[in-house]
């Protein structure tokens, strides 16, 4: 590697480091926020890499580093972007942003907002969303799912997908059905507060359960609705697994 091409990769490392530095703030969560920026700006660095290497014609070296230094930013944008959108829509519900993986085994939790490198995530337990053997959210419900919608429409390109979970009582197919109407029905809720997102609703029956279905709390623990909020579309996972 001659000098020219070592001072350019040198120079892209600083310009790399600008951009993972831009969502420094203050106090404790700026050590996640930066963490998850720079987490996003490498991943998305290496790619870029691989992107430049594969550039055809040209310098490959300088290639390399210009497909490194656009995909650090992309990465650095979106994980710093989940971030804020995280705490937008916890601070419209009145919450925080909990990701504390043990956060759902807590039964006086009925609202949890977290957020990974790949989604924000909402999840409302099925008693405050509807009655018993009911999929019409209540009134109190849907007002809490426009506080939602009011964030979404500053992310028109957020992937919006709905998911219900249930416990084992009954057969899978009724509860199969339960879960889809009321994911179903929590979509059409977002759909009409105008948004222009996509969304999407899916139905688990009780495929994916947070504790095992051997009591009462457990159960009540395993019926909820979870809100996935997607950057694009190869953050989307399968939800049901």
């Amino acid at each position: 590697m001659n000098f020219l091409n070592l001072k350019t990769i040198l120079s892209s490392i600083v310009v790399v480091t600008m951009i993972s530095g831009c969502a420094t703030k203050t106090g404790n969560q700026t050590i996640d926020d930066n963490q998850r920026a720079i987490i996003g700006t490498t991943i998305g660095a290496i790619a870029g890499i691989a992107l430049g290497n594969n550039i055809g014609g040209g310098n490959k070296n300088r290639n390399k580093v210009i497909g490194a230094v656009t995909g650090a930013a992309i990465g650095g944008a979106i994980g710093y972007s989940l971030d804020k959108q995280a705490k937008e829509v916890a601070n419209s519900l009145n919450t925080n942003v909990n990701n504390n993986p043990n956060a759902p085994l807590d039964p006086s939790q009925d609202l949890i907002v977290s957020n990974t490198d790949n989604y924000v995530k909402i999840m409302f337990r099925d008693a405050m969303m509807f009655e018993t053997n009911q999929a019409n959210p209540t009134m109190s419900a849907s007002a809490k799912i426009n506080k939602v919608t009011g964030v979404l429409a500053k992310y028109p390109n957020t992937l919006v997908q709905v998911v219900g979970h249930t416990d084992n009582r009954g057969t899978y197919s009724l509860n199969k059905q339960l879960s889809e109407q009321r994911a179903s029905n929590v979509g059409t809720v977002i759909y009409n507060s105008g948004v222009k997102n996509q969304i999407f609703s899916k139905g688990c029956s009780y495929d994916k359960p947070i504790a095992p279905n051997t009591n009462a709390t457990n159960m009540a623990l395993n019926r909820r609705v979870e809100i996935f909020l997607y950057p694009n579309q190869q953050s989307v996972t399968d939800t049901c697994k």
